[in-house]
């Protein structure tokens, strides 16, 4: 390793060692943060205010030897959910763990160039190997200083402002979110890629009142889906229906789609709320004419499944399109399809 940046990185840890002994975290940090973004060897030697500090102080004591720490084995530690003050972590910290390109919080590993900028490993190949702050070769330095203080911190969820209060580990707290109780639902509409997000009463006013979605009160539905060329498959996302039933809202999908060489119809039924709370409910199809039938039964899926992934999976009632036009009677020139069915809760 370059002899400069041998001596940048150990003293970056004996300073932020030494702060964290005897001034603790949230004091250091400013100075910490003016120390790992400029203070180069070559000032080591030299008058600062910074060292001057220290001088006056006790002499710093070499670092205790200890066991390293893996970042696994933080992330995997249990979720912390106790209430805290959210004062544990001021503005400066949040902008001393900030990639400058992407904007997020930076997790290990961390890099830097020789200058002391920081950036996540995830935006080092996007800037060519180049720093985004003084254009310096990046090379493989790795910052264990600031990963080290990240490791110390402890953060709000980001979905705070949806109602979680918990306060977690900052290299616990991406898997937390991952499975947040809180976290927002993508809108469920399947005719166009809508990027909407919100709770529930915010989606169902969005799906209304944007979507122009039908809405129906009770547990039973009863639908005609027509179509006068059952051989186009392309923009056959023909409906969604939303059902408000014992206090909830599902949404119930109808369309085409190619399986193989043939286009196939579908109906499925998916929930607005978590998987947890879907498997309480169980739903029936029927589709049918001319004498026959067909019946489904299954679990509705939730809305954190998307759209395709339900589909694709083909978790519904699936017609073929020879089977769907005898249903329809008539020449078979017309799909004519009537779906009944209804929503139950389990006890």
């Amino acid at each position: 390793m370059d002899g400069t940046v041998f001596c940048y990185l150990l003293w970056s840890i004996r300073v932020i060692s030494f702060c964290l002994v005897n001034w603790g975290v949230l004091d250091c940090l400013g100075t910490c943060k003016k120390w790992l973004l400029g203070v180069g060897c070559t000032s080591m030697t030299s008058s600062h205010p910074f060292f001057d500090d220290i001088r006056s102080r006790s002499s710093v004591d070499p670092p205790q030897t200890e066991e390293p720490t893996e970042i696994g084995e933080l992330v995997n530690e249990p979720l912390q959910t106790s209430l805290k003050p959210h004062g544990t972590v001021t503005s400066s910290v949040r902008e001393l763990l900030e990639c400058p390109v992407c904007l997020n919080a930076m997790y290990p590993p961390i890099h830097q160039c020789s200058n002391g900028h920081t950036l996540c490993s995830g935006c080092k190949p996007r800037v060519h190997d180049r720093c985004p702050t003084c254009r310096h070769e990046l090379g493989n330095i790795r910052c264990l200083a600031l990963e080290k203080v990240a490791a110390s911190l402890e953060l709000p969820c980001k979905y705070q402002g949806f109602g979680c209060m918990g306060i977690y580990p900052y290299y616990s707290k991406l898997k937390h979110e991952s499975q947040c109780a809180f976290r927002p639902y993508n809108c469920p509409y399947a005719g166009s890629e809508c990027s909407v997000m919100g709770d529930i009463p915010y989606l169902v006013t969005h799906l209304k009142d944007d979507h122009k979605v039908d809405m129906h009160n009770g547990c039973t539905f009863n639908h005609r889906y027509v179509k006068t060329n059952p051989q186009e498959v392309e923009n056959a996302t023909w409906m969604l229906t939303v059902f408000s039933c014992f206090g909830q809202y599902f949404c119930l999908h109808f369309e085409a789609f190619q399986l193989g060489m043939a286009p196939v119809y579908i109906a499925f039924l998916r929930f607005m709320g978590d998987d947890n709370e879907a498997k309480n409910y169980t739903y029936s199809l029927e589709v049918g004419g001319n004498g026959r039938k067909m019946i489904w039964q299954g679990v509705p899926r939730s809305i954190r499944d998307s759209h395709r992934k339900v589909r694709d999976s083909f978790d519904g009632l699936i017609i073929q399109r020879s089977m769907a036009l005898f249903f329809s009677g008539g020449d078979k020139k017309e799909l004519k399809l009537r779906v009944t069915g209804r929503i139950w809760k389990e006890q």
